[in-house]
């Protein structure tokens, strides 16, 4: 199975179909406290990025749907100062990258995007929502994934320069942050989102 395909399997139809409860753009908001734990308990700063996965469909109506995306994202822009870029990776996935030192404000304007995207008939496009974070003595990003086919969130450990992860960092950010959101409990979903070298997945 290739990565596209693995990609879809884990985050798309099937993951949806396997799905123990609906996802729900709200969930979102369980970041706005999670990142307090994240530093207090764990010493992981969040890197000032986050990004929204979706799969496009080539359609007039859908670019317009993203049109009304950007316009919210440029209209928060002037507000928050919040950035944000929509980019495609080499898979054929598209991102809208978002950066902004104050979190809450990260976790508000991925809601509004997912949620304008809900709101004109493309809920069903949305793959995984991502949030970065970094430690003081590693050189690397881990990440929480929030997967909107199952309804979860699950944790990322990617290892600089490889195609490996860290397991332990992801059960120790699991066994901390259980009960603060909802998590996966099938391993099998927790799909890796390897970046191109050591940047982030969707650069």
């Amino acid at each position: 199975m290739g990565l596209f395909d693995g990609l879809k399997q884990a985050l798309g139809l099937k993951a949806e179909a396997d799905a123990t409860r609906d996802a729900d753009p709200d969930d979102l908001w369980g970041m706005s406290t999670a990142y307090v734990t994240m530093e207090a308990d764990l010493d992981y700063a969040p890197t000032g990025d986050a990004a929204l996965c979706f799969a496009a469909v080539d359609s007039t109506d859908f670019t317009d749907a993203l049109e009304n995306v950007e316009a919210i994202l440029r209209a928060g822009e002037a507000e928050t100062g919040t950035t944000a870029e929509f980019v495609e990776d080499g898979h054929g996935y598209h991102w809208v990258v978002l950066e902004d030192d104050t979190f809450e404000d990260l976790v508000t304007s991925i809601h509004f995007a997912a949620d304008e995207l809900i709101e004109q008939g493309y809920g069903s496009r949305l793959l995984a929502a991502l949030f970065a974070f970094e430690h003081p003595t590693e050189d690397r990003s881990v990440y929480w994934v929030y997967s909107f086919r199952r309804g979860a969130y699950y944790p990322f450990a990617p290892l600089p320069g490889k195609r490996e992860r860290d397991s332990s960092a992801e059960f120790k950010l699991q066994s901390v942050l259980d009960g603060e959101l909802d998590l996966e409990a099938d391993e099998a979903y927790w799909y890796p989102l390897w970046p191109e070298d050591d940047g982030h997945p969707w650069e």
